[in-house]
C-alpha cells in the first residue's frame, strides 16, 4: 500500500491490518466463554433468533456508526465530538468507561498467563488428587459414576440425598486450584490481604507485552493481530477436531443447540440477546472509532461493518461446538449431565474446561493451547483498549503530544500496572467482579443511548448518511437511518430498563458484597454518567452570548469538523487569505522602467513562494478528494 495518507496521524499500513484488528477487537473472551452458556440457557439453537434480531436492531447500526464516525474525521474518541460540542462529554465517557475496563480486562489475561505457565509440566496441577497443599476437606473427585468424598470412593447415585451427601459441599480439584493456589481467595472484599506475587510477575508481563506491541502504535500492533487475531480460530478448530471424536461428545454439541421453542416467549432470553450482541460487537467503549480513524478516507466502511459483524457472531456459534464437544465427553467420564459441568464466564474458562482438558491424553500440550487461545483474545481487545485511551489524549494536543506517542503509551502502562495491583490480591477478584458488573453495563448503555439521539436528530441523519456517501461513494439505505433515529435508541433502553427491573446485589458463590461495596459500583457508574451533563456545563459556561444562543451554537458541528485533510487544506487556505492581505498586492512594486535587476528577482522569488503555498494547498485538497480538485472543502 502506497504512503499515509493522514501524514500527521498515520494510517493502517495495510487494508488486512485494520480488518483483523477490528476482528481482534470484537471477538473477545466473551464469545468463548459467555456465548455458549447463554445459548443452552435460553433455549439452544431458539436462542439465535433474538440474538440475530437484536444484531440488526442494535449491534450492528450502532457498529457501522462508530466506524464511519472515525473514518470520516480521522480523530480519536473525545475529539471526534466536534461533530457537536456541546455532547463532548460523550467521548469523555467513553474515555472513562475504556479505562476502567482497562484496568480490570488485562487482569484475565495475568490469569491466562499463570495457567500457560502452570501448563508447563507433565501433570497439570489441577488434576493431581486432593492432597495438595492447597486442598480443603471438600475436595472431590468424580469418575465413570464415582465420587471420592473425605478419602472414599462412592457411587454417586447411591449416596445422593444422603446425610453424607447434603454434609458435603463437593468442590472440585479445579476449582479448589482455581480459588485456594491461584487466588488464594479471602472471605471478602473487605479482607484484601496481600499481593500474590506469582499473579503480579503475570500482571507486568501482561503490560509489558501490550506496551511492546503498541510501541509504534497502529503500524507495530498492526503487524501482531496477523498472529493475535487468527491463531483463536486455528486453536479452535484443533480442540473442535479433537473434541468430537471424544466420548460424550456429541451429547455435549446436542446439549448446546437442541431447541427449545418456548423459551422465547421469556423476556430474559430477548435481553440475553440484546445484551450479548451489544457487549460483544464493543460499541460505545470508544474503541472502533479510534480503530477507523486511522483509515483512509475512502475506505468501504460499509462493507467492513457487516463483515466484521457477522464474523464476530458466527465465531461465537462456532466456539460453542468446540466447547461443548469437551464439556460433554467430561460429562460421560463422570457420570454427570452435561449441565452439572457448564459454567460461564472464569468457571468456564479456569475450572470447567481446564479440568475436562486434564482428561485428555497429552492434556498439558491441549491445555497450552487453550490458555495460549485465551491470552490472545484477550491481547486484541486490550490493544484497542489502550490504543483508545493515548488516541483520546493525543489528538487533544496534537501538537505537543503527537511526537511523545511512545512515552505516553509508556506512562499509561505502566499507571494501568499499579492500579491493578489491587486486583492480584488476596482480595482482588471480588473486586474485579465488582468492576466488571458495574464499570461497563449501565454506564455504557446510556452512552449508546445519547450517541444514537445525537447522531440520529441532533447531528442528523441525512447530513450522516451524506458523510458516510461521501466516502464509500454511494448512500446506505433506508434502514440504517430508521435504526438511527428509532429502532436502536429503544431497543437500548429497552435493555437498559430491563437491567434494573433485574437488579440485584453483586453476589460471588455464597458471598454478599457489603453495601459500601454496593455504592463503589454505583460510583463507576456515576464517574462515567456525570461526564456528559459536566462537559455540557463547562461548554456552555464558555461559550459567548445568551444561553440560547450559546446552546445553538454549541449543537451544531464545529468549524474543524469534517474530513482532516480538508480541515487542513481549509487552514491553509485561510493562512494563505490572511497572509495575502497583509502583504502587498502583485502589482506593487516600481514601474518596469525603474526596475534595477535585484529589485526584479526580489519580485520574482516572492511570485514563486506564493506558487509554491498554493501548490501545498492543491496537493492537500486533491489528496483529500480523491484526485479531483475541483471538489468544495
Amino acid at each position: 500500500m502506497e504512503g499515509d495518507e493522514n501524514v500527521e496521524r498515520g494510517n493502517w499500513s495495510h487494508k488486512m491490518d485494520y480488518l483483523l484488528s477490528l476482528l481482534g477487537f470484537a471477538v473477545g473472551l466473551g464469545n468463548v466463554w459467555r456465548f455458549p452458556y447463554l445459548c443452552y440457557r435460553n433455549g439452544g439453537g431458539a436462542f439465535l433468533i433474538p440474538y440475530v434480531i437484536m444484531l440488526l436492531l442494535s449491534g450492528l447500526p450502532l457498529f457501522l456508526m462508530e466506524l464511519a464516525l472515525g473514518q470520516f474525521a480521522s480523530q480519536g474518541p473525545i475529539s471526534v465530538w466536534k461533530l457537536s460540542p456541546i455532547f463532548k462529554g460523550v467521548g469523555f465517557a467513553m474515555f472513562t468507561i475504556s479505562s476502567l475496563i482497562g484496568i480490570y480486562y488485562i487482569v484475565l489475561l495475568a490469569y491466562s498467563l499463570f495457567y500457560l505457565f502452570a501448563s508447563f509440566t507433565s501433570e497439570l496441577p489441577w488434576n493431581t488428587g486432593c492432597t495438595n497443599a492447597w486442598n480443603t476437606p471438600d475436595c472431590t473427585i468424580s469418575d465413570h459414576g464415582l465420587i471420592w468424598i473425605n478419602g472414599t470412593w462412592y457411587n454417586r447415585t447411591e449416596i445422593q440425598d444422603t446425610e453424607l451427601w447434603n454434609a458435603s459441599k463437593r468442590v472440585s480439584q479445579s476449582e479448589e486450584f482455581w480459588k485456594h493456589y491461584v487466588l488464594d481467595i479471602s472471605e471478602g472484599l473487605e479482607h484484601p490481604g496481600t499481593v500474590k506475587w506469582q499473579l503480579a510477575l503475570c500482571l507486568f508481563l501482561a503490560w509489558l507485552l501490550i506496551f511492546c506491541c503498541l510501541i509504534k502504535g497502529i503500524k507495530s500492533s498492526g503487524k501482531v493481530v496477523w498472529v493475535t487475531a487468527t491463531f483463536p480460530y486455528i486453536v479452535l478448530t484443533i480442540l473442535l477436531v479433537r473434541g468430537v471424536t471424544l466420548e460424550g461428545a456429541w451429547d455435549g454439541i446436542k446439549f448446546y443447540l437442541e431447541p427449545k421453542w418456548s423459551k422465547l416467549g421469556e423476556p430474559q432470553v430477548w435481553r440475553d440477546g440484546a445484551i450479548q450482541i451489544f457487549f460483544s460487537l464493543g460499541t460505545s467503549w470508544g474503541q472502533l472509532i479510534t480503530l477507523s480513524s486511522y483509515s483512509r478516507f475512502h475506505n468501504n466502511c460499509y462493507r467492513d461493518a457487516l463483515v466484521i459483524a457477522v464474523l464476530n457472531c458466527l465465531t461465537s456459534f462456532y466456539a460453542g461446538f468446540a466447547i461443548f464437544s469437551v464439556l460433554g465427553f467430561m460429562a460421560n467420564e463422570m457420570g454427570v449431565k452435561v449441565e452439572d459441568v457448564a459454567d460461564t464466564g472464569a468457571g468456564l474458562a479456569f475450572v470447567a474446561y481446564p479440568a475436562a482438558l486434564a482428561r485428555l491424553p497429552i492434556s498439558p500440550l491441549w491445555s497450552s493451547l487453550f490458555f495460549v487461545m485465551l491470552l490472545t483474545l484477550g491481547l486484541d481487545s486490550q490493544f484497542a483498549v489502550l490504543e483508545a485511551l493515548v488516541t483520546g489524549i493525543v489528538d487533544e494536543f496534537p501538537r505537543r503530544l503527537r511526537s511523545k506517542k511512545m512515552f505516553i503509551v509508556l506512562g499509561m502502562c505502566a499507571v494501568g500496572f499499579l492500579l491493578g495491583l489491587p486486583l492480584v490480591t488476596q482480595g482482588g477478584f471480588y473486586l474485579l467482579q465488582l468492576m466488571d458488573n458495574y464499570s461497563g453495563t449501565f454506564s455504557l448503555l446510556v452512552v449508546a443511548i445519547v450517541e444514537c439521539v445525537v447522531v440520529g436528530w441532533v447531528y442528523g441523519c441525512d447530513r450522516f448518511l451524506d458523510d458516510i456517501s461521501m466516502m464509500i461513494g454511494s448512500r446506505p439505505c433506508l434502514w440504517w437511518k430508521i435504526c438511527w433515529k428509532v429502532l436502536t435508541p429503544l431497543s437500548l433502553l429497552f435493555i437498559l430498563i430491563f437491567q434494573f427491573t433485574v437488579y440485584s446485589p453483586t453476589k460471588y458463590g455464597d458471598y454478599t458484597y457489603p453495601f459500601w461495596a454496593e455504592v463503589l459500583g454505583w460510583c463507576m457508574v456515576g464517574v462515567a454518567v456525570l461526564m456528559l451533563p459536566t462537559a455540557a456545563l463547562y461548554k456552555v459556561c464558555c461559550a459567548k452570548g445568551t444561553l440560547y444562543e450559546r446552546v445553538s451554537f454549541l449543537v451544531e458541528p464545529s468549524w474543524d469538523w469534517g474530513p482532516a485533510l480538508c480541515v487542513r487544506a481549509y487552514v491553509i487556505v485561510c493562512r494563505m487569505r490572511v497572509s495575502f492581505l497583509v502583504e502587498p498586492s502583485w502589482d506593487w512594486g516600481p514601474a518596469l522602467d525603474r526596475h534595477r535587476d535585484g529589485e526584479v528577482y526580489q519580485f520574482l522569488h516572492g511570485r514563486d513562494k506564493a506558487t509554491g503555498e498554493h501548490r501545498e494547498m492543491s496537493d492537500f485538497i486533491r489528496t483529500a478528494s480523491g484526485g479531483d480538485e475541483s471538489t468544495k472543502i
